[in-house]
């Protein structure tokens, strides 16, 4: 009789799968199982179109701030909030040439002055602020156009929540010394007057708040050089 050959089952256990193993053939079996541990989150096109232009705008706010700084002699701080639109079209359109009103993010405006003079006016970032350039040495006539919109709406709770200048930061109960700052026609006049009257008069203008006295002096030394400049011309 021939001897039939036949397979025999292995005694010898299979060895156990490996988790890579099991994770494919649960695939295969259902291809519709969802795959263990956590997805990755990947962002869309638009989402970082969207961060980009941000970004851009807030370096662009930075640049303008920086730029607003160069030959300015005052930053004022203002509260905004719950003025429309138009009503600061209107201020705008009330401020002089010299002066200029942006309404920009607290963080940005201190990036913008970091490190520089106008640090000092840390105080002011918080809230909304819309903030006043003042590039004039006039003072108390870029500081009116507000007072005059403040008083003619109504808006006391709209005040000013600081400024700098020289410097120096002045509080919203500081502003009255700024804006009774002498024009630089009067302080001509307080000057030339002092020189041109007896001594005593010179002595009180020199008792006077050193600034004061450094504005005066700054004037008439100005008006000597032009008088010297125009008669050396002629």
């Amino acid at each position: 009789m021939e001897a039939s050959l036949g397979c025999f089952p292995n005694s010898k256990p299979p060895p156990p799968r490996t988790q890579t193993q099991s994770l494919a053939l649960t695939r295969l079996s259902n291809p519709f199982s969802v795959p263990c541990g956590p997805r990755r989150k990947t962002l869309s096109s638009n989402t970082i179109v969207r961060a980009a232009i941000s970004r851009a705008k807030k370096e662009e706010t930075v640049e303008t701030v920086k730029q607003q700084l160069e030959g300015c002699h005052l930053v004022a701080g203002i509260f905004y909030k719950g003025l429309t639109v138009k009503q600061l079209q209107d201020l705008r359109t009330a401020l002089p040439p010299s002066s200029r009103l942006i309404v920009a993010k607290n963080t940005l405006v201190g990036k913008a002055v970091e490190g520089t003079p106008w640090a000092a006016i840390a105080p002011c970032l918080k809230g909304m602020n819309a903030w006043l350039f003042v590039h004039s040495e006039e003072i108390p006539e870029a500081l009116k156009p507000y007072r005059a919109f403040q008083r003619e709406r109504n808006l006391e709770d709209n005040d000013f929540t600081g400024a700098v200048f020289e410097g120096r930061f002045y509080a919203p109960d500081e502003f009255k010394s700024l804006e009774t700052m002498p024009s630089r026609a009067e302080l001509y006049a307080k000057i030339l007057g002092a020189l041109q009257s007896p001594a005593i008069s010179l002595v009180s203008t020199l008792q006077a708040p050193a600034r004061d006295v450094v504005l005066v002096l700054k004037a008439y030394v100005k008006k000597l050089e032009e008088e010297s400049g125009g008669a050396a011309a002629a």
